[in-house]
């Protein structure tokens, strides 16, 4: 039996399980463990902890500290805007880095982030997401194609501007984006990996940029999610991408598994 410390945090609803690799017992543990089954347990809402998948805080040689994020079905994906703000959150107030400017690596490349301290406490992050990608594309639906605008902005992204949701499968990001205004957008996202989720921080960037694509707004956002709001800002064509949103720590604890 293995015992597993553990942090649970959540941006505007998006919620994962946290793991602390700096501590090296942690670190030994983790790497004797099969991680894509470690997150399929954790993320389970039944029986395990329950969250939208698995967080790794490691330390890294080229930024403050590196992140990997397992989704719930237990596949590895390349960055995650909402929780990328709660591991800087536990950075700073664990003392792991006492900056308000840091930096972290993700597979998707290294993210700068500026945080909101009020009090010791990190209230407010922005991270810069890079520039995105954007083309259009189209599925099939019987004989008729439906357009999307594929976006990428650290992991790929297809969004929609619609009304209403149709049924699509859980293995990739989808975002269902309606406009309320020029500075306005109303967005559900399914996410790659843990289907319907509160809240994507990446997804709601691709929303806004290709809301901005389409001339549908203006460059600075308010993304309504299920889970609350984020701030989005695209100045130029040739600028990253902007988040600003909350990260907020739930409970710690340990959990106990066989390596199986």
């Amino acid at each position: 039996m293995r015992t597993l410390p553990f942090i649970k945090m959540h941006g505007l609803g998006n919620d994962y399980i946290y793991v602390d690799c700096f501590c090296p017992e942690t670190a030994t543990l983790i790497a004797k463990t099969n991680l894509a089954n470690l997150s399929q347990r954790v993320s389970d809402r039944h029986f395990g902890i329950g969250s939208d998948g698995l967080v790794l805080m490691l330390p890294s040689k080229t930024a403050d500290a590196k992140m990997r994020i397992f989704n719930a079905d237990g596949s590895e994906a390349e960055m995650c805007g909402n929780a990328i703000r709660c591991v800087a959150k536990y950075l700073y107030e664990s003392g792991i880095c006492r900056e308000e400017h840091m930096e972290i690596e993700t597979l998707s490349g290294i993210r700068s982030l500026a945080l909101q301290v009020l009090f010791g406490k990190v209230v407010q992050v922005t991270v810069n997401m890079g520039k995105p990608l954007i083309r259009q594309a189209s599925i099939q639906c019987g004989i008729d194609p439906i357009g999307y605008t594929a976006v990428n902005i650290g992991n790929p992204h297809a969004v929609f501007f619609r009304e209403a949701v149709p049924q699509l499968p859980t293995n990739t990001n989808v975002e269902f984006v309606r406009v309320r205004n020029k500075h306005e957008l109303d967005v559900r996202v399914i996410e790659r990996g843990s289907g319907e989720t509160l809240a994507c921080g990446t997804g709601a960037c691709a929303a806004v940029a290709a809301a901005i694509y389409h001339g549908l707004t203006e460059r600075t956002v308010t993304v309504h999610l299920a889970g609350g709001d984020l701030q989005i800002q695209w100045k130029t064509d040739l600028s990253p991408v902007f988040m600003t949103g909350p990260a907020t720590e739930v409970f710690r604890g340990e959990y106990r598994y066989n390596n199986e």
